[in-house]
Formats: structure tokens, C-alpha cells, sequence
């Protein structure tokens, strides 16, 4: 046969139950067979002692170019998607990544709150983290009701986002808590009238009430039950901050009465957003949530901010930059431990790195195609190593879940998220005849990741191949700096 043979591993398909000795057969982008002896390749790849697996879908990657790519490609990452925040224009967003090249599988829902920020500000900006930042500076958007003839406006953009393939609506509720329950039972209602998910950071995180994460969620399940939409929980280790307890047991409950609620969550206590989030302007910050404002650390620097009146004026001197939000101490704190625990081993709950663009030490985010990336460039460790510390730390370490689970949780569940609405998923997240030739092979001895708060930009190790439609992009441990495989992963556009 033609194609690539990938020879003797254990190969591990948590969608069959298969976790054996044996081989796996690439052809044309597709798995071809699995099985033993399945010689006469092309091209052998020798996986004696590694573990085979479909390769790793995050949900939640906010970086979405080459060097986010490479980085999360040492990760196990073959898919890297935009749900939570997502794109506006969609289908110029597609275009550009499509002419750029990508070398992972790529995607992104349509944005609502740029959707909100064109129909009540009148700026039509293409969504980036530097837009979003300038559009911070007039708060309208984020804070006002919007009106009847807003809301239409708000989803007629979305509604064209849908039609141009965007895969679902990614809903920043957090950045724009004024916005009414009308409105997004009215944005709810086109997500179920549409056969998509709403991908949302919950409106509040704060542990007391009012404005509380418990009513956030109460919220989001009431919408789910209204409307019929689906609803999937962004990163809830970070919206439900040190209340996840009780977070878990409300939208726990929800879905064992059937409401179409999922969830994902990232294996961190350390959030990362912009400075001009609307939750830092809170003259309350410290009491809701329990922390001072040392918790908030810039990115670039290091630099933690000593009281509000120093945060308030970084906000209005670069409301882009980005912040590290230090919310559980899960180095000497057993509760907030067995809290993210809770988080991320919550039931049929996928890993989503949250992953965040690069940035270097002006603000700016880093573009090029430097390999290994510039010294200087800075981000998040989970925009590094979010998959092989799950793996490491809960699977092989803590032995918290079995392997097969562990992979489960890192590509079937966030393939089976999306399949219902964008069928291109079905072949995603699996090693079984048919299914796209995207595929990890680690070293389950010594996967790790190597980014820490110190040293953010290194990549982790143990991944030995990584194949992305077929393609080789890291072959014994080295990438291919010239490979770009990335596919688009979208739903059919709809011509108006």
C-alpha cells in the first residue's frame, strides 16, 4: 500500500474501546486500517513503546496562528478551535487562515459580543485582541440593555456568522454583563432554531451574591431549558473560581434532568484575559472574590498590581494586555486542589487549553515564524503544555482515570460536542477506518509539559509524531517548520 504505516504502537481509541498492540494505515488523509503486519507502506513510522491516539481537539485556542500552532502541536493538538470568543466576519476570518496556511485543523464560532460592539457602538472592526481592547474604551456595549432594534441588529450579525460556516456562537457574557436576559434568549433561540451550540463565558464568577457564578449558571441552565438550545460551559474551573462545589452540583443536576449542558475545563488555578475586563473595574473586586489584587499579574512583566487605583490606570493606558489571574493556590492549598479537580475530571467534561495569543514585551502579539519562538514572547503555560499536564499529572501520575479516559476527555467528548452540529467532527477524535488521518504519538513515559508562570514558552515533550491530515508535522521530535496540513473545520456556508 501506498501511504504511511504507523507501526507497533499501543494504539488507544477510546471510541471503539480498543487500547492494543498493533498498527494504524494512513492514506489520503484518511485512516485506512488498523490491524498487524500492515506492511508495504510509503513511509514507516516505528511506535514500538509509544501510545498511538487520535489526535488531541481543543475547544478553546484564542491564539489561531503559526506560532500558536507549533506550540500547541508539541501539546498532542491536531484541531485548534475558537468557540468561546470566536470570529467576526466569519467568512474572511476562513479566507485569510485558508491563504496564510495553518498547520493545524482550525475553526471558530461567530462572535457575539463583536456582534453587540457593531450593533450599539457602530464599529465594525475585524475581531483581534487589539480590537477587542479598543472597543473596551466606549462602554456601551458592555454595559447598556440593548434595545429592540440593537437585538436585531445584534442577531442578524450573528445569524450572517452562521450562514458563513461559523460552527457555533461564542458568547463573552463576562465581558458584557449589562447585556439583558431578552436579548440572549433571543441569540439562545436562533442557536436551537440553528442546530448550534452557544459556547459562553458565564456572565459573573463572583462568590457571593448578587451577580454570583451560582447565578450565572442558573442563568445558563434556564436558557437551556427555555429555549432547547444547546449550551456548552467554557472553562469552568475559572468561572466558578473557589464556589466550583457548588457550580457542580447545580449544572450537574441540570443535565441529569436532560438539559443539552456540556463542559470543559483547563488544568490550571490561573486564569488569563485582558486588563480592561469588565470584572477588574468592579469597586467590589476584592470581597466578591475573595482575592486582592496582587492576583492579577501582567503578562509582559510579572508585575502584580498592588490596589485598584494602579489597575484602573493600566486599564485606560493599554486596555489589551494581558493578565494573569492567580485564583486557586494548588500548590499548598488541599481544598483548591481537590476544587480543580472537581473542574477538570467532571463527568463526560472535555480538556480546553484556553490557550491565549503570543505576546512580546510591547503588548503586541507575535506573528512571525520564528522556531523556537522568541525568548521574549510570552503567554499563558496552558498556550504550551494544557493537554500533556492533564495526561501527565491526573493520568499517568495520579492515575486519577485510565488512559483511555484521559484520551477520551482530550479528543472523542470535544468531537461529540460539535458532531451533532458540524458533521466534519465525526471524523475527528477517533482511530477507526474512514476517520481523518489526524493522529498523536507520545512517549506516555516522559509526556510532560515544561511551561511554567517563569517560563511560559516552552514546549512540552514527549510528543515523538504528530500527523495532521495525513501529513507528518513533527517527526522524531522535530517539527517541520515548512508543513501547513491545517485543514478548516466549519459548517456548510449558506448562500444568501
Amino acid at each position: 500500500m501506498g501511504g504511511l504505516v504507523i507501526s507497533g504502537g499501543r494504539v488507544v481509541d477510546p471510541a471503539s474501546g480498543m487500547d492494543a498492540v498493533g498498527d494504524v494505515a494512513l492514506i489520503d488523509g484518511k485512516v485506512a486500517a488498523l490491524g498487524t503486519g500492515l506492511g508495504g507502506a510509503e513511509r514507516v513510522i516505528d511506535a514500538t513503546g509509544l501510545v498511538v491516539a487520535p489526535g488531541f481537539i481543543d475547544l478553546h485556542a484564542h491564539g489561531q496562528s503559526i506560532p500558536a500552532d507549533r506550540m500547541q502541536a508539541f501539546d498532542g493538538v491536531t484541531t485548534t478551535l475558537d468557540l468561546e470568543a470566536g470570529v467576526m466576519p466569519v467568512a474572511s476570518w476562513y479566507r485569510r487562515q485558508a491563504a496564510e496556511g495553518r498547520i493545524l485543523n482550525y475553526g471558530a464560532a461567530t462572535n457575539w459580543a463583536f456582534a453587540r460592539i457593531g450593533a450599539m457602538v457602530g464599529t465594525n472592526e475585524e475581531s483581534s485582541l487589539e480590537a477587542f481592547g479598543r472597543a473596551m474604551r466606549d462602554r456601551r456595549w458592555m454595559d447598556n440593555i440593548a434595545t429592540e432594534a440593537e437585538v436585531a441588529g445584534i442577531v442578524d450579525r450573528i445569524t450572517q456568522g452562521l450562514d458563513e460556516g461559523g460552527i457555533g456562537i461564542g458568547i463573552l457574557n463576562a465581558y458584557a454583563p449589562g447585556a439583558g436576559v431578552q436579548e440572549l434568549v433571543e441569540v439562545c433561540r436562533l442557536a436551537a432554531a440553528k442546530n448550534v451550540p452557544t459556547f459562553t463565558h458565564v456572565a459573573y464568577m463572583a462568590r457571593i451574591d448578587p451577580q454570583s457564578a451560582a447565578e450565572a449558571y442558573i442563568r445558563l441552565i434556564g436558557y437551556a431549558a427555555a429555549t432547547g438550545a444547546h449550551m456548552h460551559i467554557c472553562h469552568f474551573n475559572s468561572s466558578s473560581k473557589t464556589d466550583i462545589a457548588r457550580c457542580y452540583d447545580l449544572v450537574r443536576n441540570a443535565q441529569l434532568k436532560g438539559l443539552n449542558i456540556t463542559v470543559e475545563a483547563y488544568p490550571y488555578g490561573t486564569g488569563s484575559t485582558v486588563l480592561a475586563a469588565a470584572f477588574f473595574s468592579d469597586p467590589h473586586f476584592e470581597s466578591r472574590n475573595g482575592l486582592g489584587y496582587d492576583s492579577v499579574q501582567r503578562v509582559t512583566d510579572g508585575h502584580r498590581f498592588r490596589d485598584r487605583d494602579e489597575l484602573l490606570a493600566a486599564q485606560a493606558e493599554d486596555p489589551s494586555q494581558l493578565v494573569l489571574w492567580h485564583v486557586l493556590d494548588t500548590e499548598h492549598n488541599e481544598r483548591h486542589r481537590e476544587l480543580l479537580d472537581m473542574a477538570v475530571l467532571y463527568p463526560d467534561g472535555a480538556i480546553a487549553s484556553d490557550a491565549m495569543p503570543w505576546s512580546m514585551p510591547d503588548g503586541s502579539t507575535y506573528t512571525g515564524d520564528a522556531w523556537p519562538l522568541p525568548e521574549e514572547a510570552t503567554s499563558h503555560p496552558r498556550s504550551a503544555g494544557c493537554f500533556t499536564r492533564f495526561i501527565r499529572h491526573w493520568v499517568r501520575e495520579r492515575q486519577a482515570v485510565p488512559l483511555i479516559e484521559g484520551i477520551r476527555k482530550v479528543s472523542l467528548i470535544p468531537a461529540q460536542i460539535l458532531e451533532a452540529s458540524t458533521p466534519a467532527m465525526a471524523g475527528k477524535g477517533r482511530l477507526a477506518v474512514g476517520a481523518d488521518a489526524d493522529v498523536v504519538v507520545f512517549d506516555y513515559d516522559t509526556l510532560s509539559d515544561r511551561a511554567e508562570f517563569t517560563a511560559m514558552n516552552r514546549p512540552a515533550e514527549g510528543v515523538r509524531h504528530l500527523i495532521v491530515s495525513g501529513v507528518p508535522v513533527i517527526a522524531d521530535g522535530v517539527m517541520d517548520v515548512a508543513a501547513r496540513p491545517g485543514r478548516p473545520v466549519r459548517r456548510p456556508a449558506i448562500t444568501r
